[in-house]
């Protein structure tokens, strides 16, 4: 099988964030990134199908020039090779512009099989996935929690993740795009051979004229969506601790819900 994993560099979570002097972002200056973790995992889920199936993964990527360190890991990881959609016209995106670019690059590549995490963990749209499926015109799942491959690989078994616990089992035709839930898998580690491999491994670069593509549909020009500004929450008190026991508390609760806050 032949299979696109869908990556993004986002900021390390551990990583002391500032608001950026314009407020419509915060300051990138120093600051640690790494590989969104659903994408990883992902990532994982590709590489051990490619192994049983005998397939090869390739990896792409939107953003500057320093998201080829996160394809190079990827390249060490075991991926044959990357594509990053590097211009500066790609840069600011939402996610029907970024799903729209993906889709292109990705359309013409003869590809069984999509992967992408369930969402970033900057901005968390949730939703590039989806757009992408849409323009592929390939059917999709969301929040994938397992994924068996059947028919020789005309088709696949996913569980997707519900509310309350519950689990969803759907299979579809491929080809197909699926969104990788963290924690499906246990997502390996880049061994000194596969780091070494990965320095020789091609990193192709496309600018919106190599997909076809005009300037004007994709990044911030393409988007939908507009920043206006960022903020760090503020913090706030008035926080009040019901004495009594639970039944007594509840009481008390219910009653300040319905006669102070007026939501019951």
């Amino acid at each position: 099988m032949k299979i696109a994993v869908c990556i993004k560099q986002v900021p390390d979570s551990e990583a002391r964030l500032r608001v950026a002097a314009d407020r419509r972002w915060i300051d990138e200056e120093d600051l640690r990134f790494v590989v969104n973790e659903s994408d990883e995992y992902a990532l994982e889920e590709a590489l051990q199908i490619a192994e049983h199936t005998d397939g090869e993964v390739v990896v792409f990527s939107l953003g500057p020039e320093r998201v080829r360190e996160a394809l190079r890991k990827c390249l060490a990881l075991g991926a044959s090779r990357a594509v990053h959609l590097a211009d500066e016209a790609f840069a600011g995106g939402d996610a029907i512009a970024t799903g729209r670019a993906l889709a292109a690059a990705i359309q013409n590549g003869g590809f069984d099989l999509v992967v992408t995490g369930s969402q970033s963990d900057d901005v968390g749209f949730g939703a590039t996935g989806s757009i992408l499926a849409g323009h592929l015109d390939w059917p999709h799942v969301w929040l994938v929690m397992g994924v068996e491959i059947e028919e020789g690989g005309a088709s696949a078994k996913v569980t997707r993740e519900m509310e309350s616990g519950m689990n969803e089992v759907i299979r579809l035709r491929l080809p197909a795009v699926l969104e990788i839930q963290a924690g499906l898998n246990k997502p390996r580690y880049a061994s000194l051979k596969g780091i070494m491999q990965a320095k020789r491994k091609e990193i192709a670069t496309v600018a919106p004229s190599d997909l076809g593509l005009d300037p004007s549909v994709v990044g911030a020009a393409g988007s939908r969506v507009e920043t206006l500004s960022v903020a760090f929450p503020e913090s706030s008190g008035g926080a009040e601790m019901i004495e009594g026991d639970a039944a007594t508390a509840a009481g008390v609760l219910v009653e300040r819900l319905r006669k102070e806050a007026r939501v019951l």
